[in-house]
């Protein structure tokens, strides 16, 4: 009798072998483009405190096959076609890795995530749509233009 336990480590590097995996500029050329939707699993509590990339269809971890599947009778409108570009993406980059490799299971085999997540994200200077009371840092009043 084999063995065919694998630990997360394992599993989560096997899934990204067959993901071409995108970092946050080209996540953001895409979908600026046209050519991919921005789907954004992060649960309420990481969104309210980090904020919104403007434009991504939020989606939480647990609806994301029933709102992205094509066929699906609780898919949402942006759900066109199993040649949609999706971009998934968490809070740091792994659980949207397994979110995308359930997705092209589904048959949207365009189907990503972006590397290093939401945090990947706005540590590059992206659009981000800032929780309510939050103010983005001040520029820095030595540099000038």
């Amino acid at each position: 009798m084999s063995d065919d336990r694998i630990g997360i480590d394992e599993l989560l590097e096997r899934v990204r072998s067959g993901l071409d995996r995108v970092d946050a500029r080209t996540a953001y050329e895409e979908y600026a483009s046209g050519a991919a939707l921005l789907v954004d699993t992060r649960y309420a509590a990481l969104r309210e405190r980090d904020g919104l990339v403007p434009g991504a269809l939020v989606v939480e971890r647990n609806e994301l096959e029933w709102r992205l599947d094509p066929l699906g009778s609780h898919r949402s409108p942006q759900a066109t076609g199993h040649d949609l570009r999706v971009v998934v993406f968490c809070n740091e980059g792994y659980a949207s890795s397994l979110a995308a490799e359930s997705l092209r299971r589904l048959g949207l085999h365009r189907a990503t995530d972006l590397i290093g997540g939401f945090q990947a994200w706005k540590a590059a200077g992206l659009p981000v749509l800032l929780p309510p009371g939050e103010q983005p840092p001040a520029e820095d009043p030595t540099t000038t233009s």
